[in-house]
C-alpha cells in the first residue's frame, strides 16, 4: 500500500473531479460525460445564483449553461431526478439497478387502504391528459404519505392525495418528472420518456450485497479518494461499520478499487481502480495541475465530507442556509472559493434577475490568502463567468 502526502490527496481529488488543470468537459456533452462519471449529483430547489446541481456542472463544465441540464433531463431524457444520494441527478442507463427501491415502494404502497384505486385514477388520467402537478391532478382528499423513497412512519400526519399518490407513482417508477417550474414538479408516464429497453431490463445486481457495493464504488468515484469511516459520502446507503469494510475489502478483493495512505491520517483511503494511471501521474508529478478559480456548490460531490476536507484541506465549510440569521459566521448561501489547489475563501453572490445584476453581499478570504493582483484578476474572471451563468450583465460588490 503506498502512502501519499497530503498535497498529492489533494491534487488527486481535485484532478479527478475535473476542478484543476485543462477543462475536461466541455458543453452539453462535457456535462453528461461529467454525470456519468460522478454517479449522481444532487438536486435542490433553493435558486440564489443557480441551483445546486447547475453549480456543480458550471464549475467543472466550461461553456456550461442551465438549460443544458434541462435539455439531458426533460429533452434528451439522458438524465432522470430520481432519489439516491437524497434527490439526486443521475444517467438514465443506470436505471436497471434502482429496480430494488420501486420494489420496495410498490411493496409499502400497498399497506395503504384505497392507494391501489387513486393510483389507477391517476394513471388514467395522465395517459389521457399528459404531465400534471399536485395541483392539476383531480384527486381528491387525504391520505397518508411518505417523503420520496423513504417512508416517514409518521403515520398520524395525512397529506392531499393528490401529492400523495404522485410521489407513490414516481417511487414506484410509473411516473418520471416530466419538467419542473420552478421547485414545482410536473409528472408523467415513464413509458412515454424512457426507451422499453431501460424500463424492461433486469437489474445488473445479483444481490443486495452487489447493490450496495456498486452503490459504495460510484460513491468513491464520486468524490475520487474517500476514506473508511463513516462518512456523509455514503447518505442513502444503509451502511454499518462492519457492512462498510465488508464492501471496501470486498471492492479492492475484486480490483475495482486501490487502497492508499495518506501521511498524518490513520483511515485508510481508497480510489477507484481505473483512475490508477493519475495517480501515478500524482505521484510522478507529471500530471495536469494548471490552477483555475471556481465557486463550489454547497451539496457539490466535493464537500460531501466535510470532515475529509477539513483533515486534508484544513478548511472548514458549514452551509448556512438553515443556521439563524443571528447565528451565521459568514452567508446564507455562501459558496467556498477553490483557487488552484487550496480553498482561498468564501462568497455569497445573489443574483438580481430584474437588475440583471450579480450582488456579491459578502467575501471572506482564509487566514493567509495574500491578496494580489493577480488574484484579484482570476476573482474578476471568474465573477464575469459566473454573471454569464446567471444571466446577469455585470457584478456588483455591496460588502
Amino acid at each position: 500500500m503506498i502512502t501519499i502526502t497530503r498535497q498529492q490527496a489533494r491534487q488527486f481529488i481535485l484532478a479527478r473531479q475535473g476542478l484543476i488543470g485543462a477543462w475536461r468537459f466541455i458543453g452539453k456533452d462535457g456535462a453528461l460525460d461529467f454525470v456519468r462519471r460522478a454517479g449522481c449529483i444532487q438536486y435542490d430547489p433553493v435558486d440564489v445564483c443557480g441551483k445546486n446541481a447547475e453549480l456543480t456542472l458550471w464549475s467543472r463544465i466550461r461553456n456550461f449553461r442551465k438549460e443544458m441540464l434541462w435539455e439531458l433531463l426533460y429533452k434528451d431524457r439522458l438524465l432522470v431526478d430520481y432519489a439516491d444520494k437524497e434527490l439526486s441527478i443521475w444517467p438514465t442507463e443506470d436505471w436497471p439497478y434502482f429496480s430494488p427501491y420501486r420494489e420496495n415502494s410498490r411493496r409499502l404502497g400497498e399497506t395503504f387502504d384505497g392507494l391501489k384505486g387513486l393510483k389507477e385514477q391517476a394513471l388514467d388520467y395522465i395517459d389521457r391528459n399528459g404531465p400534471v402537478c399536485s395541483d392539476t391532478l383531480p384527486v381528491e382528499g387525504e391520505i397518508f404519505w411518505h417523503s420520496s423513497m423513504h417512508w416517514s412512519g409518521n403515520w398520524h400526519k395525512p397529506s392531499p392525495a393528490a401529492r400523495s399518490v404522485l410521489e407513490q407513482l414516481y417511487t414506484d417508477g410509473e411516473l418520471v418528472i416530466h419538467h419542473k417550474q420552478g421547485s414545482r414538479k410536473y409528472y408523467d408516464l415513464a413509458r412515454k420518456h424512457l426507451p422499453a429497453a431501460v424500463l424492461d431490463a433486469e437489474n445488473p445486481c445479483r444481490d443486495e450485497e452487489s447493490f450496495l457495493s456498486w452503490r459504495v464504488l460510484r460513491r468513491i468515484g464520486a468524490v475520487g479518494l474517500l476514506w473508511d469511516k463513516n462518512s456523509p459520502a455514503f447518505l442513502g446507503i444503509e451502511l454499518n461499520a462492519a457492512g462498510r469494510k465488508a464492501i471496501l475489502a470486498r471492492l479492492a478483493g475484486e480490483g475495482k478499487i486501490c487502497p492508499v495512505l495518506v501521511e498524518g491520517l490513520k483511515p485508510v483511503f481508497y480510489y477507484p481502480a481505473e483512475d490508477a494511471p493519475l495517480m501515478q501521474e500524482i505521484l510522478d508529478g507529471t500530471a495536469d495541475l494548471k490552477p483555475r478559480m471556481s465557486f463550489i456548490a454547497p451539496l457539490d460531490p466535493l464537500m460531501w465530507d466535510k470532515a475529509m476536507i477539513l483533515a486534508l484541506w484544513d478548511f472548514q465549510y458549514a452551509w448556512e442556509i438553515y443556521t439563524p440569521a443571528s447565528k451565521r459566521r459568514y452567508g446564507y448561501y455562501t459558496l467556498p472559493i477553490l483557487s488552484g489547489e487550496r480553498f482561498a475563501g468564501r462568497i455569497e453572490a445573489v443574483a438580481d434577475r430584474r437588475e440583471h445584476v450579480l450582488r456579491v453581499k459578502g467575501l471572506w478570504w482564509e487566514p493567509g490568502i495574500r491578496r494580489t493582483k493577480k488574484l484579484d484578476a482570476e476573482l474578476e474572471k471568474t465573477l464575469n463567468r459566473f454573471c454569464r451563468f446567471n444571466d446577469c450583465q455585470s457584478f456588483k460588490t455591496e460588502t
